[in-house]
């Protein structure tokens, strides 16, 4: 099937149960985007600044830009004029540098908090109690720049559902108590981002309101090299 077909499938599943779809089109061609977005897409999801910097240049300019990638400080600034949502915020220091940028271009940017709860050591993520410290902070409460509107996460890269159920049940959990404690009143509050091609479907029923699909929608990744333009000054 082509790239639209692929996506209105898609589309008829997951927005249906008013879930957002974040179309991963890291490595993907202009082309590629091009096709998604004349079906209707405008959610698009990067995992590499510099690839993210050249897209955003060159498609249309309401496209959504989605960070869902790990984040370096000192890549922020590259990003901070346009990015949409920043997912994968996973400490306090990357927050800081996120508040920094985005009051320089006179902006505020959505960020989700990344929470652990994968049983692999190269996951990226913030413990429970570890998301509970840092808003709790006064270091965050400094932050005027930067709104965290929910939580990312990734679960463990397995065939057992039921202990992909049980890493996204805890994020629920994790979540509906972060809201009553810190964001009671803030609409804004309510994002909670999780599952992929392997496992949309669980996560949907286990309380996510994005989903990230990448190949199920554009087939298998073009593998394509970016100029290195961007420099840490």
């Amino acid at each position: 099937m082509s790239i639209a077909d692929n996506l209105k499938q898609y589309k008829s599943e997951v927005e249906s149960d008013g879930v957002k779809l974040i179309a991963v089109s890291k490595t993907q061609t202009n082309e590629a985007i091009l096709e998604a977005y004349n079906a209707g897409q405008r959610i698009f999801g990067e995992n590499h600044v510099q690839e993210l910097v050249d897209k955003h240049a060159e498609l249309p300019n309401d496209i959504e830009w989605h960070m869902i990638g790990h984040l370096q400080t000192n890549k922020v600034k590259y990003i901070a004029p346009f990015v949409s949502l920043i997912h994968g915020v996973d400490s306090l220091k990357l927050l800081q540098e996120i508040n920094k940028q985005a009051a320089k271009n006179k902006r505020i940017i959505d960020c989700l908090i990344q929470v652990y709860i994968a049983e692999e050591d190269t996951k990226f993520g913030l413990g429970f109690d570890e998301v509970i410290e840092l808003l709790r902070s006064e270091e965050y409460e400094s932050l005027n720049n930067i709104r965290i509107v929910g939580l990312m996460a990734i679960a463990t890269n397995t065939k057992n559902e039921k202990q992909i159920t049980i890493e996204f049940k805890e994020l629920q959990v994790l979540f509906d108590g972060i809201k009553a404690s810190f964001f009671p009143n803030d609409e804004n509050f309510k994002e909670i981002s999780t599952g992929m091609s392997a496992d949309y479907k669980l996560a949907i029923e286990e309380g996510s309101t994005m989903v990230r699909i990448g190949s199920g929608i554009f087939g298998k990744r073009v593998i394509k090299h970016f100029k290195a333009n961007i420099t840490a000054n």
